[in-house]
Parts: structure tokens; sequence; C-alpha cells
């Protein structure tokens, strides 16, 4: 009996579905709305047309690899953080080897005032955008004055024929010091929750997808106040270790980049998508291969030094198998 040929059929009903942190995926223009000198020719970062390219290569290159030594085809569904404004990502998009899919995005820009946004690509022949919004994270300083951050993006949509809820998201960073800043992701949590409870009010046991670079790790609390509702289930939870992770800091591992889904996506009624995995996308060549940071992310930059990598974050990855 020829078991490929089972290994063939169970493969076409796997989806990847990932997340990446591109690492300031800027265009070189200046944009008036924005504090983006510095991703100019004549900024700090000396970020040229040339850069600007290479980057997009190696990104175009990355994305439709990841979970593709499985399923035989790119992912179905990749959130990305870090994009300056819609034309950057169609810009990607544009860009060979992954101009050869059939992808499409969807973006709003946020007021985060260094002009980093979040998007979802999407590959248009498993997935419909039925609507999709931004959500507003509020946010108050100790002074109590309003800081704009990253909206968190929302998209309801059709996944090979099952009605999904997909949450994008960039939470706060740690700039200020963990402990300072703690609060602004449990704010981020807790607002995914809130919108969740009106998704309930018109739609019975959705399935939700909710992705993002969190800046912190599956076991915070500003994730376990996102589970908290009992809705969610964390299969990065499984992937924590001291040797291994999506983001490297000081040379210590963290496992800031999660995907996390609904318990609905543990079952197996035919029509429907069943979790089979979850990984860490650190193939080598997302690596450094020598010096003081090998075996770390291959950054564009470390610090304001061009260092002409992919991005200083992983991508992550889950893997849904179509019943």
């Amino acid at each position: 009996m020829d078991f490929s040929v089972f290994s063939r059929k169970f493969e076409q009903n796997l989806h990847t579905i990932a997340f990446y942190n591109l690492e300031n995926l800027f265009d070189t223009t200046l944009d008036q709305y924005t504090r983006d000198i510095d991703f100019t020719p004549n900024g700090s970062r000396k970020w040229t047309i040339r850069r600007y390219t290479r980057k997009l290569e190696k990104l175009a290159a990355t994305i439709p690899k990841i979970g593709f030594d499985v399923t035989g085809k790119p992912p179905v569904l990749v959130g990305v953080a870090e994009v300056e404004k819609g034309s950057v990502v169609q810009a990607l998009l544009d860009t060979a080897p992954i101009r050869e899919h059939n992808y499409e995005y969807v973006h709003y820009k946020s007021p985060d005032d260094r002009g980093m946004d979040t998007a979802l690509i999407y590959h248009r022949d498993h997935f419909n955008v039925i609507q999709s919004t931004p959500i507003p994270l509020i946010l108050q300083t100790t002074n109590g004055e309003k800081e704009a951050t990253r909206d968190i993006l929302y998209v309801h949509g059709v996944l090979n024929g099952e009605v999904v809820h997909i949450f994008v998201n960039h939470w706060p960073s740690r700039r200020t010091g963990n402990h300072e800043s703690d609060y602004k992701r449990i704010a981020a949590a807790k607002t995914i929750n809130s919108f969740m409870d009106h998704i309930e009010e018109e739609f019975k046991a959705p399935n939700y997808i909710v992705m993002g670079d969190f800046n912190d790790g599956p076991a915070s609390e500003s994730l376990q106040a996102l589970m908290s509702s009992d809705r969610l289930y964390n299969p990065m939870e499984a992937l924590r270790s001291p040797s291994r992770g999506s983001v490297s800091y000081r040379r210590s591992w963290s496992l800031f980049d999660q995907i996390l889904i609904s318990h609905n996506f543990l079952n197996h009624k035919a029509g429907t998508h069943s979790f089979c995995s979850a990984d860490i996308f650190d193939k080598s060549f997302l690596m450094e291969s020598k010096g003081r940071y090998k075996g770390k992310p291959f950054r564009t930059f470390v610090g304001e030094k061009y260092n002409g990598g992919y991005s200083d974050h992983l991508p992550v990855f889950v893997q849904l198998a179509l019943n």
C-alpha cells in the first residue's frame, strides 16, 4: 500500500497560520504624521532604497516558507507587526517570490506616533474578509494623560468555509520597564475580552484566532488576563524554553510572539478546522551564523548599526487541519 498518497492528502488539508514582527518595515520617504525621520536616506539609520529593497526581498522569500515543509503551500494567514503603512505591505506582496501567491492584506493606520502598525496578510484562495475594524487601545499615563499606541486589528472572515474572528496585536513595549508598563498590556487583554463579549451577543461559540507580539510571555499576567474568560487555548505555552524563543534580549530567549486559538479548534467536526501543531520558525537562515550573536535572530539593525538581516523577531505559526 502506498502510504505516501495518504500523507499527501493529509498535507493538503493542513493550513498554516503565522505571525511575524517584521522589525521596522518602513519605506524611505518622510511622513509628516509619524516620527520616521530615522528611516530616511539622511536619517540616523541611513535607510536607503537599496536597504529597503533588500529587506523586502528577504521577507518576501521567508513568509511563503513558513510551514511549507509540512503543508507544501504558503501560509493562509499571516499577521504582521511593525509596518509603517499599507503601501509597504503592498510593496512586500509585490516582491518576488511572495508575489507569485494570491495574497491580499487588511491594514488601518493607527495613532502610534512612531508609525508602527499591524496588518493581516491573507491568501485569497482560502480566506474571504467579511468585515474588519481597528480596535483602539485607550491608555493613560500615570499623569492621567492619554497615550497614543497601536490599535488592535480585528478581522471577521471565512477560512476555508469556516467563520473566524481574528485579532492581530502588537501590545505596548517594555521600554519604560516591565513592571511600569504591565498595566498597558493588561489593558490590551481586557480590551480584547470586552470586544469578544460583543461578538458573542451575535455569534454562538465563535472561532477566535488571537495572534501578535504581546511583549509578554505565556505565563505573564497580561496573557493570563487574556485567557481568564476561558475562551482561549495557548498552544505556545508548550514551546517555552530557555534555549529557544521568538526574540532574544541580552542573550536570553523570550516567547513574546504567540498565536492563541479558541477551544473550538480542538474538536474534529466535519467542515471545521482542528489544531495540529504550533512552532517557532527558527530556520538557520534567519539566524546569525557567527560572531557574538551567533544563533540569535539575524536582525536588520543592532542598535543604530545596519546589520542587513531579516528581523529581530522570528515568525511563529500554528497548523490547522480542515476536517
